[in-house]
């Protein structure tokens, strides 16, 4: 008779588990731990605690299986014509949505016209965002249902751009996307459950057992519906838009709310926005200020008054230093106070010893470092010496916590490890700046429990912490673990079935 318990046998360690999914011993002691009547699970390879990612997009994931993925289109002739046989699939009344573009892999990196999305979209109205999220393409009809015309304003903290004429170009920048976003028809429930199932098991293969989610209320809600049938492969930490935080202190959620599946933890608010589409905020003026210095003042005070983590998003080295000014005042805030930032992808020198005197994690994704080098070149050629500097935040005492971005970059971590250590020495690209393996692990593990709280029960192998693994082999996943189960495994060559 099965006892409950499970030995993973094979791996290196060897580790028994529980019936509650916790781990009763590891190495020499496992198997009798475990007992005569475990399952036994055997795996081939190098078990590492659950690899997590601290930074993901859920929905933005789900919503590439249900919508026009234009990523990897290496033109804009390309991307069109992509454009033109999906429209052709959706109703004459229908939308055209997508996502993935990115003009600076084409020849010609300038900004694309609706005039020319106007042609392949047979009149539909179309919404098609960056590759970085940051700026959306659109058509005049989706212009015209925004409302969006000639004397249009731009919002507070973005940017409509205009033609010679003085017309909108159809690209729009940061908050004003959210004028045309409002009037796309979102998916009913069914169909992003669907979707929502698909993505989570693709970050399985990649073995992931955890991850940060930045997302808005309806992902939150797919995955509460998957839960509730028990269908989450890997534990999420969510994280609310700031748009949200009222409902959030009407209702009395705290940091933490939920269980090891599903749980709620930060507000995630925008600062700046991004290299690619020219609105990283740096301290030479330029770029684009998604948050006033008093809202944001605003925003920490009541997370802090609500018992609620904060996440900012801070890319350009101007946005940083905002965020350190505002997050100072409200050190050790209370107990589970742990405030982080979003990217860091540019710090100034003279900041960087503050993440560790203010407490505040350094939530970075070293593979955006590989798809931004080009461009950091360009229009940040004076100060790539601090960018993506993972290395330097750390020998300043600042915590590291590494993840994605996903959908914007790959969600592969072991992708993610190889861009953190020895990318920068083979792109010969301020190799100082990497940090080595032991620290790129633990920015995956440890340091990423931490930095939501739940550092007892994950991000190591040893008896109590929850049987989250992720076992390597041959440079490749060979299996993930979640909770003493196997969430995902790699089938076995022919070669070595013989």
């Amino acid at each position: 008779m099965k006892t409950g318990a499970v030995l993973f046998t094979g791996c290196i360690p060897e580790v028994a588990a529980g019936p509650d999914g916790r781990i009763l011993a590891v190495g020499a002691r496992a198997r009798a731990a475990a007992g005569r009547n475990a399952e036994v699970v055997r795996l081939r390879g190098k078990a590492w605690p659950g690899l997590i990612d601290s930074h993901i997009h859920l929905e933005g994931l789900a919503d590439r299986n249900l919508s026009l993925d234009l990523t990897g289109t290496r033109s804009l002739e390309v991307a069109l014509e992509r454009i033109r046989r999906w429209a052709g699939r959706v109703a004459k009344d229908g939308w055209v949505v997508g996502s993935g573009w990115y003009n600076d892999a084409w020849p010609d990196p300038a900004f694309p016209s609706r005039q020319r999305l106007d042609e392949v979209s047979g009149g539909r109205p179309a919404f098609l965002r960056r590759k970085d999220g940051h700026s959306a393409w659109a058509s005049s009809a989706a212009l015209k249902l925004a409302g969006i015309d000639d004397s249009t304003e731009d919002p507070a903290g973005g940017v409509i751009d205009r033609d010679r004429a003085g017309k909108p170009s159809g690209i729009l920048r940061e908050t004003a996307m959210q004028l045309v976003s409002v009037k796309v028809p979102a998916p009913n429930d069914a169909d992003l459950d669907r979707a929502m199932d698909r993505a989570l098991a693709a970050l399985s293969r990649f073995g992931l057992a955890s991850v940060h989610s930045m997302d808005s209320s309806r992902g939150f809600g797919s995955l509460q519906r998957l839960h509730a049938r028990g269908r989450l492969p890997l534990r999420v930490t969510y994280n609310l838009p700031l748009a949200d935080l009222h409902h959030a202190e009407r209702i009395g959620v705290r940091s933490g709310w939920g269980d090891s599946w599903l749980r709620m933890w930060g507000v995630k608010a925008f600062l700046d926005g991004s290299l690619g589409s020219r609105t990283a905020e740096m301290l030479d003026g330029s770029g684009t200020a998604r948050l006033t210095e008093a809202d944001l003042a605003d925003m920490i005070g009541r997370c802090a008054r609500a018992e609620l983590n904060v996440c900012l998003h801070a890319i350009g080295d101007g946005a940083v230093r905002r965020a350190l000014d505002a997050l100072e005042p409200h050190r050790r805030a209370w107990l589970f106070w742990r405030p982080r930032i979003e990217h860091v992808q540019c710090v100034d020198p003279t900041d960087m010893k503050r993440f560790a005197r203010i407490g505040v994690i350094a939530s970075m994704q070293p593979i955006h470092a590989v798809a931004d080098r080009d461009l950091a070149d360009r229009y940040w050629a004076k100060v790539t010496d601090r960018a993506y500097a993972w290395g330097a935040l750390e020998r300043a005492g600042g915590r590291l916590a590494f993840g994605s971005d996903a959908p914007v970059e790959t969600a592969d971590p072991l992708l993610g490890i190889d861009a953190a250590t020895s990318w920068r020495r083979r792109a010969r690209w301020h190799p100082d700046l990497a940090v080595n393996r032991a620290s790129a692990l633990n920015a995956y593990t440890a340091s990423a429990a931490f930095a939501v709280g739940m550092e007892d029960d994950l991000g190591a192998i040893r008896p109590g912490m929850l049987c989250d693994l992720t076992v390597v082999d041959g440079g490749h996943v060979a299996a993930t673990v979640v909770g003493g189960r196997v969430s995902w495994r790699r089938k076995p060559s022919a070669a070595s079935r013989r």
